[in-house]
């Protein structure tokens, strides 16, 4: 059975543009797979930002643990597992002030775990969550995807890569100030164009 894990981060809640287009993703992604098992993670909602207590919980062997690092290991571990469980992630990616979301930030800082997520080996770093395929909705008020401007896709893409993640797409409405009807056709079209 195919595991879909979805992932909301807008603080516009319902009125999100992102929240429309993983929704659409979604639909289309169930076409193909209509007896998928379906995660949702709304980082709106609140995801602790990782600091030297959440680092000491997670690199603590479980049987040292204290009562409080081990809450804190089993939510990190909860959000990894559910994107070592994921066959496909539909990540929301709007962008605030030319980079992504804090919360989305907070997200990768929780699942790029060394040895969990990629090794080092002589060789270099080798990402251990291969064969999985995300797509993005990237959206945005003025800055297009892909530009000069854009310090978010990029970014997303290198650290999903990092962890062995390589299969991934874009469906963007961006410059939505420019023409909000136009962005949103040229994203329903690129919704419509994949491969499911």
């Amino acid at each position: 059975m195919t595991t879909i894990l979805r992932i909301d981060s807008s603080i516009k809640g319902e009125a999100a543009v992102s929240r429309r287009l993983t929704g659409r993703i979604l639909d289309r992604l169930l076409v193909a797979h209509p007896d998928a098992k379906v995660v949702t993670r709304d980082l709106a909602q609140g995801i602790r930002q990782i600091d030297g207590s959440w680092l000491g919980s997670v690199f603590t062997p479980p049987e040292q643990r204290t009562p409080e690092q081990e809450e804190t290991a089993r939510t990190a571990d909860a959000i990894l597992a559910e994107v070592k469980e994921a066959d496909i992630l539909v990540i929301a990616l709007p962008v605030y002030n030319f980079a992504p979301p804090a919360q989305i930030k907070s997200w990768i800082d929780h699942i790029v775990r060394r040895g969990e997520s990629f090794v080092y080996t002589e060789e270099g770093a080798v990402g251990l969550l291969t064969g999985k395929r995300a797509i993005v909705a990237f959206t945005s008020d003025g800055t297009p995807l892909g530009s000069d401007l854009d310090h978010a896709s990029g970014w997303l893409r290198q650290v999903l890569g990092f962890i062995g993640i390589t299969d991934v797409e874009f469906v963007a409405a961006d410059r939505i100030v420019f023409g909000a009807e136009e962005a949103l056709q040229r994203a329903e079209a690129a919704v419509a164009a994949l491969a499911a």
